[in-house]
């Protein structure tokens, strides 16, 4: 059950950011088409006409936050087998960085500073959340580290037509159990 739950949470941030890019919010990248932010604003090599995939989404967000002092919580949700090539779920253990806040709002930096666009920001009763867009990926930077709950999450998902498909499969596959 928590994995449909969790599947249903991330189908929903897709929704979410590629339903409301192009109204309200700060729009910082100058564009309403996620996909055209291909290039990278700092040279960290590679090809900018390379497709964007898990594995690299997964390293960048590995980087950026142990760069920032995050650890990663091996406590933290898995994502389901089915959307390993669409998602990528990255929880620091925010309990064990020193300052949460600044490591939180460093790895958005240097997420930032590699190509990663930020596309709308809210915050709320102390919590953070900023949506970032790469290629298809959109991304989902979440602090909560505020008070007695310490969560600091980042969720990125490619809003490509063939991940949108696997997503509402497995959605649909969910609900019905």
């Amino acid at each position: 059950m928590r994995k449909a739950m969790w599947v249903a949470a991330a189908a929903g941030v897709v929704l979410l950011v590629a339903g409301c890019g192009s109204e309200g919010g700060t729009d910082k990248g100058g564009s309403s088409s996620a996909g055209s932010a291909s290039t990278g604003g700092s040279g960290s090599g590679g090809s900018s006409d390379q497709k964007l995939d898990a594995a690299a989404v997964t390293k960048e967000l590995t980087d950026a936050a142990t760069g920032a002092g995050f650890t990663q919580d091996s406590s933290g949700e898995d994502v389901p087998e089915a959307l390993k090539d669409c998602m990528v779920s990255w929880t620091a253990d925010a309990e064990k960085a020193a300052d949460p806040k600044k490591s939180y709002a460093d790895t958005v930096a240097t997420l930032t500073g590699g190509g990663w666009a930020e596309a709308r920001s809210s915050e709320l009763q102390g919590s953070v959340i900023k949506s970032l867009t790469k290629s298809t990926w959109q991304l989902q930077a979440s602090n909560h580290a505020t008070g007695p709950l310490k969560l600091v999450m980042f969720v990125a998902t490619d809003a490509s037509p063939q991940c949108q498909a696997v997503m509402e499969a497995e959605n649909a596959k969910h609900k019905k159990s």
